[in-house]
C-alpha cells in the first residue's frame, strides 16, 4: 500500500515525475521557485527526506549533490489515491464517483464523450 503525503509533498513528487522521475536538489528548489514556492532549504529537506522515510523516494549522492528518484509511479500514486477515495466515499463503487461527478455538473458532456471513445478503444484492445 502506498503511503498518503501531504499537498507540500505532493508538489515535490509532482516535479520528480516530470522531471522522467529522477531530479537533482537544485532542480526541485528551481521548480519550487517558479510555480511560487519560497520554502527554505530546511523545509524542502525535511520534506524530502519524509518522502524517503514513507517509500516514495530513493536518494543518492553524486558528489556533494543529492538526487532524488521516485520509487513510486504518477500512475501508481493516483491509482492509490483513487481507490482510497472511492473506498471512503462511496464504498468502493466507482460508478458511485462517477454519478456524483455527472449529477453535479463537473463532467461535461465532451468529457463524457472522450470517456466513452476511451473506454471503446480500451476495451478494443483487449
Amino acid at each position: 500500500m502506498i503511503t498518503q503525503i501531504s499537498d507540500s509533498e505532493l508538489e515535490i513528487m509532482k516535479i520528480v515525475w516530470a522531471n522522467g522521475g529522477t531530479a537533482l536538489y537544485a532542480h526541485i528548489m528551481e521548480e519550487l521557485s517558479k510555480i511560487g514556492r519560497t520554502w527554505q532549504k530546511n523545509t524542502v529537506i525535511t520534506l524530502l527526506s519524509r518522502l524517503v522515510d514513507k517509500g516514495l523516494l530513493k536518494t543518492r549522492k553524486i558528489g556533494r549533490r543529492n538526487e532524488y528518484t521516485a520509487i513510486v509511479s504518477e500512475a501508481d500514486y493516483q491509482e492509490a489515491q483513487t481507490r482510497t477515495l472511492l473506498d471512503k466515499l462511496y464504498e468502493g463503487s466507482a460508478k458511485g464517483l462517477v454519478s456524483t461527478l455527472i449529477q453535479r455538473e463537473m463532467l461535461s458532456a465532451a468529457d463524457y464523450e472522450e470517456l466513452k471513445q476511451f473506454w471503446e478503444r480500451t476495451v478494443k484492445e483487449q
